[in-house]
């Protein structure tokens, strides 16, 4: 399951966001360190269901009349304050519990009402284009610290004549969460010096960036869009590459709605109907959240997990199934499994991701959209629903 971690100051949000994608039941307070802990949960990333092209909807409990939701793993961690990489503030633990993340959400209050800190202030008195950059600057200083504390061992080991700079790059910087291929990149894309002994500070740091690049992409979303300033996030979208104005309050409440059985809603739609009894003050506030996803095309929530999801990780949905013809499994249930995959993937890398016995005795693979066996190294659409024969089955 692809690992997604919210990131960003305190007070930003993200505990909310948290909350409104996964609907746990975690603490939300407007004060510092209000997460202590991490928080891991479920959320999902939506897409359309193959069932749509057939005469009736499939039978998952994650698919809702076409919509299509895939599991994602969502964690949200503490806080993050300038000097993290020193320790300041719960800085090592936040660090730390990164490292597995395939890709962070970078959580900012758009509204300006908290500032460096995390603290409160009135709306629109900090600026939030300042801390973009807040904290890939804090995990390049916390890996650039990681290399240098290993950096003597890298020197000492070059005194083997079998020494090789990058292989031991490779064993270094597996322990900060970069695969093998991961790492072979990085370095065919840096350039530094054969010997160890010659390299300066500057090289470690550009090792350490070009790393935090490669193994933790980011979105940036502008929280509180709907209490934002105007121009605040025009501004944002100007200054990175990817801002998805969201508000995780207006998600939230919808959400919680639509348990309570008096709103019409599913996360990602752009609207919604109010179909049950609300107070004259909930319908208000409902209108409210209304001018927003007419704004916004949503609430944004569910976007910025497509977008990084399908975009910044160049994820497909493939389905497995076991009847070609029925797109059922073995208990006749259509399409009851959704797999994320890499772009570029194989049916023999669907087999493993179902399971490593279907992997190990892949036979061959059936597009069950056109009927016909494809071959080992044939690359998967999004959507493509593919029957595995293996001798495992």
């Amino acid at each position: 399951m692809l690992s997604l971690a919210l990131a960003g100051k305190p007070n930003a949000g993200k505990s909310t966001f948290y909350t409104a994608a996964t609907m746990a039941d975690v603490e939300v307070g407007n004060y510092p360190f209000t997460t202590i802990d991490a928080n891991r949960g479920v959320s999902y990333a939506r897409t359309e269901c193959p069932c749509l092209d057939r005469d009736r909807r499939c039978d998952s409990d994650n698919c809702r009349d076409g919509k299509r939701y895939v599991p994602v793993e969502l964690y949200d961690v503490a806080g993050l304050v300038p000097g993290a990489h020193e320790g300041r503030g719960l800085g090592n633990q936040f660090l730390d519990e990164l490292t597995d993340a395939d890709a962070i959400l970078h959580v900012v209050d758009a509204a300006g009402a908290t500032n460096e800190e995390g603290e409160p202030v009135e709306v629109g008195e900090h600026d939030p284009v300042e801390d973009l950059d807040f904290i890939e600057q804090e995990m390049d200083r916390w890996l650039a610290s990681i290399i240098e504390r290993n950096w003597e061992t890298i020197e000492r080991q070059s005194r083997s004549p079998d020494f090789d700079i990058d292989d031991a790059l490779s064993e270094m910087l597996t322990g900060v969460g970069a695969t093998v291929a991961d790492i072979a990149l990085v370095l065919r894309n840096t350039e530094y010096p054969e010997d160890p002994r010659e390299w300066e500070e500057e090289h470690r740091r550009e090792l350490a960036r070009e790393l935090r690049a490669q193994t933790k992409p980011m979105i940036v979303v502008a929280n509180k869009a709907d209490i934002a300033p105007e121009g605040n996030i025009d501004r944002l979208r100007e200054a990175a590459d990817r801002v998805i104005p969201v508000t995780a309050d207006g998600e939230l409440a919808l959400r919680r709605g639509a348990e309570a059985g008096v709103v019409e809603y599913d996360p990602g739609d752009e609207t919604f109907d109010i179909s049950g009894d609300v107070s004259d003050q909930q319908r208000e506030g409902l209108e409210q959240i209304r001018t927003v996803t007419e704004q916004w095309g949503g609430t944004g929530v569910q976007r910025a997990l497509n977008t990084v999801v399908y975009d910044v990780l160049d994820q497909i949905t493939a389905y497995p199934v076991e009847n070609e013809t029925k797109w059922i499994d073995g208990k006749g249930r259509m399409l009851p499994d959704a797999v994320l995959l890499d772009s570029g993937s194989t049916p023999l890398d669907l087999a493993y991701a179902v399971h490593s016995d279907i992997g190990e005795g892949y036979l061959h693979a059936v597009d069950a959209r056109e009927s016909r066996r494809i071959s080992e190294d044939h690359e998967l659409g999004k959507g493509d629903v593919i029957k595995i024969v293996s001798t495992a089955n």
